[in-house]
């Protein structure tokens, strides 16, 4: 049992899978699908009803029949012949009945109450009360007398042989507690489904035309919200609006347009706001941070005057990266093909100009299109990084999964896991004993995680570990599409 339940839910789940994969994913298809599906249910059940009705019809016409073969002898119409012969009259025609003492029932028979009761009242109709009716249906080959009937039948008929009925029904009735009982037989045909290529022609015609009224009206509904998530997804990319989107559609969907539009204008204008803020404070806060790099210079004390130097220089480049990381999402230059193993080349050209430990692997010529002063910032920050934690810092660059990948490593502490998503926020920082030595804002990671993303790519960052599991650096991987 307990092998079987872990099957059982391998199956459910396959069955749930396959599901989800046909389901449509658009909102028209998911309407369209389920208004099939209600109308193959809907159709379904017309036809079981259709059915269950013919069938009632059917065998409601064989009770009359039995209800017919059964009246003469009834009435006393035609006389009473012994037991187990065939009673036969040439008006009506191929009328065949039994007179026995025992009613031939077999374990297998299932009583028909409807077809007993529907006999009861033929037979009171026409004047005859029989004190205990029975009505069933058995197979063909459980009922000698109608086997001998369907021999004799195929015997006369040679090689024109007719199809064999679906069952036989028994009917009989005995009038009072002395009276033999009086049994008819009728063969049941086959059961035959005649509204069925009618139901299937008014089912593919109901489809055809539901599905396509309804198609044509979901197209409308759902051509203004296609062009509206396109507008919104341009404008969460680009952060750019191209003008009011037009109205169009019902007035829901008018009223959404409107709404959008007024709402993606206010955040444009706030957003343009905030450049021109971002500009001014920048232009006010760099200019007296200039004159007092000039003034330092008075100062005689080597020592300080150099601590004051790198004082002024980290606020600089705190407040480069706060500008940079508030202007990444609207970019004013265009993208550009760009080697990029060339660009990462000249990075590290610069830090090794400087002394620094930065080693780059050789790689292919790739060519991507990119805006090329973005990702220099984006991989000299991540180098800056690793040299600053890691001490040294390896870069290379390769083709990956559908894109090109800078991979940068370090041979530093690492992050701590639960902390790396943290780290790629803007002014979070790792351990402070640590960056008290080493200063920045918590900048470096945040603005190269946009830069990344500015370009459709994204930032991954990681621990190396040896084979023990101990950390052994840090490595922060740029993945970018090709296209």
């Amino acid at each position: 049992m307990s092998g079987a339940s872990p099957h059982r839910k391998a199956k459910s789940r396959l069955a749930a899978n396959l599901l989800h994969r046909l389901w449509p994913r658009s909102l028209q298809g998911q309407l369209l699908m389920a208004v099939a599906l209600a109308l193959l249910l809907a159709q379904a059940i017309s036809a079981t009803l259709l059915y269950s009705a013919q069938n009632d019809r059917r065998n409601a016409a064989l009770v009359h029949t039995a209800a017919m073969r059964l009246l003469p002898v009834a009435r006393g119409d035609v006389a009473l012949i012994p037991e187990g012969s065939p009673i036969t009259r040439s008006r009506p025609r191929g009328m065949r009945l039994q007179i026995v003492d025992a009613l031939p029932l077999l374990p297998t028979d299932q009583r028909d109450s409807e077809g007993e009761a529907e006999l009861r009242r033929v037979l009171l109709d026409q004047g005859v009360k029989p004190l205990e009716a029975i009505v069933l249906q058995r197979k063909i080959g459980d009922d000698v007398a109608a086997q001998r009937r369907l021999d004799q039948r195929d015997a006369l008929k040679g090689a024109r042989r007719l199809p064999r009925p679906q069952a036989v029904m028994l009917a009989a009735i005995r009038l009072d507690a002395q009276s033999p009982w009086l049994v008819s037989r009728v063969m049941v045909p086959r059961a035959g489904f005649r509204p069925g290529l009618t139901l299937l022609g008014q089912t593919l015609l109901l489809y055809g035309l539901l599905v396509g009224v309804i198609a044509l009206i979901l197209g409308r509904l759902t051509k203004p919200l296609q062009e509206l998530t396109i507008r919104v997804e341009h404008f969460a990319r680009t952060r750019d609006a191209d003008g009011p989107l037009a109205p169009q559609g019902p007035d829901d969907l008018r009223r959404l347009i409107v709404a959008h539009n007024a709402m993606e204008s206010s955040i444009a204008a706030l957003l343009d706001e905030k450049d021109v803020m971002l500009g001014a404070i920048g232009h006010d806060l760099k200019t007296p941070l200039a004159a007092l790099r000039v003034r330092i210079e008075s100062v005689e004390d080597d020592a300080e005057r150099a601590r004051m130097a790198a004082t002024i220089e980290d606020i600089v480049r705190t407040l480069d990266d706060i500008l940079s990381l508030a202007r990444v999402g609207r970019p004013s230059d265009p993208r550009e093909p760009t080697d990029l193993t060339a660009l990462v080349a000249q990075v590290a050209e610069e830090f090794e100009d400087l002394g620094e430990p930065v080693l780059l692997a050789q790689g292919d010529r790739i060519v991507v299109p990119l805006r090329p002063t973005w990702l220099r910032r984006a991989v000299r920050n991540l180098v800056s990084n690793g040299l600053r934690y890691g001490k040294a810092a390896r870069i290379s660059v390769a083709r990956a999964g559908g894109g090109v990948s800078i991979v940068i490593a370090d041979d530093g502490p690492g992050i701590a896991e639960p902390d790396i998503a943290a780290m790629q926020e803007p002014f979070r920082r790792g351990d402070p004993s640590r960056n008290s030595a080493t200063g920045g804002a918590g900048l470096g990671l945040a603005l190269a995680r946009a830069i990344a993303e500015q370009h459709g790519g994204r930032l991954d960052l990681g621990n190396r570990r040896d084979k023990n599991g101990d950390v052994i650096g840090l490595v922060a991987t740029i993945w970018l599409p090709l296209n």
